[in-house]
């Protein structure tokens, strides 16, 4: 057996690391009182189907973060291609979020963002701190899925999800 010698990774060598994973994007959103607020994530991952329970990872310096802290439902729109400019508002500071977004309540009251390849509405059943992040646990209560495809993050860049080539 050969074994590699591992370098102890310093912020540029886990940025590059971390760029070699390959994820969706996904724009959580949830209601601030009558104020809708958002971001985007890609610290997302589906935990489990039975029952039906899903991960988000927050930043605790987001503006968004004590909102989502807050809330007991919180929405996960999977991002599509269609929704690019979306993407960009989510991804800024940019204080209003919603001033140009279509979007409607879902059940339980959370942003569902018009054109999103994909929603789950989502009830927080715990708020684990993680350093730096919130990582917030949630029950599935309510998706849906639309024809839009997904985007894909890789290396800094964004891709259409239906322009992947199939492994065989």
């Amino acid at each position: 057996m050969t074994t590699t010698a591992l370098a102890r990774p310093d912020a540029d060598l886990l940025k590059q690391v971390n760029r070699r994973f390959v994820t969706g994007v996904t724009l959580v959103t949830a209601m601030d009182g009558d104020t809708p607020r958002g971001l985007a994530v890609n610290a997302f991952a589906s935990i489990s189907l039975d029952p039906p329970t899903v991960m988000v990872c927050v930043q605790r310096t987001s503006s968004t973060h004590d909102c989502l802290f807050r809330a007991r439902h919180l929405a996960i729109n999977i991002a599509s291609v269609e929704q690019m400019d979306v993407l960009g508002v989510f991804a800024s500071k940019t204080p209003d979020k919603f001033a140009d977004v279509a979007w409607t309540p879902g059940p339980h009251g959370s942003p569902v963002l018009a054109g999103s390849s994909a929603v789950m509405e989502v009830e927080i059943r715990e708020r684990l701190q993680a350093s730096t992040h919130t990582v917030f646990i949630c029950r599935v209560v309510a998706a849906e899925v639309s024809e839009a495809a997904p985007v894909v993050y890789s290396a800094g860049g964004f891709f259409d999800a239906e322009g992947l080539t199939p492994l065989t």
